[in-house]
């Protein structure tokens, strides 16, 4: 951790109003996450123009980006110098003034919070509690796409050299890539209990039921024979989700003396039961229905459904609406071994990076919009395009808009490629960029699916970056970009971002 990041840490902490208003840390990829007590003591503006912070997000928590390389060295140091703060503030019994103001200053905040979650969307509610039981899961997918993919590699070469040494290697890498993908069911139980009020292992143990060999000797169901993993994520989440709720409601029911022995027994042996008889076979035609609604959709319609998937998907994610689509990239990962439409929605990532590259050209007078893209471009064309889009795009409207033209464009190339008959997928959520290539696989291999991923990405930047270039500025918008500094106008940007808020990414 350098002086730098806790220099911005520290800058920040006095900017959200202190160790007392925040009520909750944590960070994601590339943002800053924090609680806030009283939303009234953050200095937004301020914040906006500190020479670190790429952008500002609220929505249910107050979202400081700062892009992937600072932030969780930042978070660690906000983290200790709060600890260190609230170690250091007077005890309660000592300023008895201070622990009425508090209580008062807790209770509004409780208020403020519980007005807040009555007005929250319960849709994209929801959706996030969803994209919380899948998002953990996307390191080990990563790591095991990487590794199927070496694995891939070696067996090539294996079959090509007739080497003995690499026919060797190859089940190896071939275990520890599937093993994990072998048990996703089980840790999307565990973790779709947890987020949902129950208790983690059972939510595992019957989502355990889902890939167990022995439903194969299962024969008397209303849906007839089960196969083993049927329905796969799908069919964990709802046997979870049913466990959890069962749990909940024994524990209210059972007396206190039985409840060790009762409350998993009845969760476990009822939300299982449906699981067999009803969960796993309707999940398995959910899971059937989106593997081959996506093979048809590419097959007969891959150049328009391209275009319209990769123009949307950065939309998508302002308003926080593709947390729907992780289940459904996880259930095509899991039956067919890669999803098809994520190459398809990574061209949002290509367009936002062409738009960026645009806005740099054209404000050629504006030091401190080009400094914020010189930082956050990288980190786009590496697959992290949020600063882009929140420090950049988004405030300005018009190159958001071009951005998304230029992503349809790439989309519809990669998209018209799967209609011809040359499919490129990802074996892994998660990464985007050039970090996506290593992922990458298809109905042709990994060396087709690269170019063709290439070439559309490479596309829906230049695409971008030309229709913005043109179409992304009127005059008056130019004309504030590149007004000296001595004007005291902020730039269009910051001026923008403080006049409205982005919405979730």
């Amino acid at each position: 951790m350098t002086d730098t990041h806790t220099r911005t840490a520290r800058d920040l902490l006095g900017l959200v109003g202190g160790a007392d208003n925040v009520t909750s840390i944590a960070h994601c990829i590339s943002r800053l996450r924090l609680g806030i007590a009283d939303p009234g003591r953050v200095r937004t503006r301020q914040i906006r123009e500190h020479p670190a912070v790429l952008g500002v997000v609220e929505d249910g928590t107050y979202q400081i980006v700062l892009g992937p390389a600072a932030v969780d060295r930042v978070a660690a140091a906000f983290e200790q110098l709060v600890d260190e703060a609230r170690t250091a503030a007077p005890s309660p019994a000592a300023s008895p003034e201070g622990t009425d103001a508090a209580a008062l200053a807790a209770k509004g905040a409780a208020l403020k919070a519980a007005r807040k979650e009555k007005n929250a969307t319960p849709g994209k509610l929801l959706l996030r509690r969803i994209a919380d039981i899948f998002v953990p899961l996307i390191p080990a997918l990563i790591a095991c796409g990487l590794i199927a993919g070496l694995g891939a590699t070696l067996n090539s070469l294996a079959l090509s050299t007739r080497s003995s040494a690499l026919t060797g290697i190859v089940p190896v890498t071939t275990a520890l890539s599937q093993g994990f993908m072998s048990l996703i069911a089980v840790f999307v139980g565990h973790n779709t209990a947890k987020e949902f009020g129950g208790t983690p292992v059972l939510g595992g143990a019957v989502a355990g039921i889902v890939v167990y060999p022995g439903v194969a000797n299962i024969t008397h169901t209303p849906f007839g024979h089960l196969r083993p993993g049927q329905g796969g994520v799908l069919g964990a989440l709802g046997a979870a989700l049913l466990c959890a709720a069962l749990e909940r409601r024994a524990r209210r029911r059972v007396p206190d003396a039985l409840q060790m022995l009762l409350v998993p027994t009845i969760a476990l042996a009822l939300s299982g039961l449906a699981a067999l008889m009803v969960l796993m076979p309707l999940a398995g035609l959910i899971a059937d229905g989106i593997g081959n609604g996506a093979t048809w959709l590419l097959g007969h319609a891959g150049a328009g459904a391209g275009a319209v998937l990769g123009g949307l998907f950065a939309t998508l994610v302002m308003l926080g609406l593709h947390q729907a689509l992780i289940p459904i990239h996880t259930t095509l990962i899991e039956h067919q071994g890669y999803s098809a439409l994520y190459p398809i929605l990574a061209m949002a990532g290509g367009g936002q990076a062409g738009a960026a590259l645009a806005v740099h050209l054209r404000a050629r007078h504006n030091p401190s919009l080009r400094r914020v893209i010189r930082s956050a471009l990288p980190t786009c064309v590496l697959g992290v395009a949020e600063p882009v889009i929140y420090g950049v795009t988004l405030p300005l409207v018009r190159p958001f808009v071009t951005a998304g033209i230029g992503a349809g464009v790439g989309g519809a190339v990669v998209g018209l490629f799967a209609q011809l008959g040359l499919t490129t997928g990802s074996t892994a959520i998660g990464p985007s960029g050039l970090v996506l290539l290593p992922l990458l696989d298809g109905s042709h291999g990994l060396g087709p699916a690269a170019l063709v991923y290439t070439g559309g990405w490479l596309i829906a930047a230049t695409t971008a970056c030309a229709a913005t270039y043109v179409f992304g500025f009127t005059p008056a918008m130019l004309a504030d970009l590149n007004s000296p500094p001595d004007v005291g106008n902020p730039t269009a940007a910051q001026s923008a971002a403080t006049t409205r808020t982005a919405a979730p990414g």
